[in-house]
């Protein structure tokens, strides 16, 4: 049973892997992106389980909560092509003519 879950899941990692070579735009592709990395969540769980290892579990939550720090990085780039933007904009204090 447990290695039908594998099998499932490798094969949704294959059509994602499809989606991020092909997908029509950025976004979709950092999705199919985030997506591999949860499922590869899946598997490290997975294997922990099977292997009879609970600190497997420990690592598969560090994975996910670098997996969603980085989809947000790399969300925030490709939006404002810069990590440095602020979070107020001051306005601007010189007038252009005076």
């Amino acid at each position: 049973m447990t290695a039908a879950a594998l099998i499932a899941i490798l094969i949704g990692m294959g059509l994602l892997l499809v989606r991020v070579l092909i997908g029509p735009t950025l976004y979709d592709r950092i999705l199919a992106v985030n997506a591999i990395g949860t499922k590869t969540v899946l598997v490290i769980g997975l294997l922990g389980y099977v292997m009879g290892r609970p600190d497997f579990l420990d690592i598969a939550m560090l994975y996910t909560l670098i997996n969603f720090v980085t989809t947000i990085a790399i969300l925030k780039f490709f939006r404002y092509r810069s990590f440095q933007v602020p979070l107020a904009r001051r306005p601007d204090t010189a007038k252009k003519g005076e």
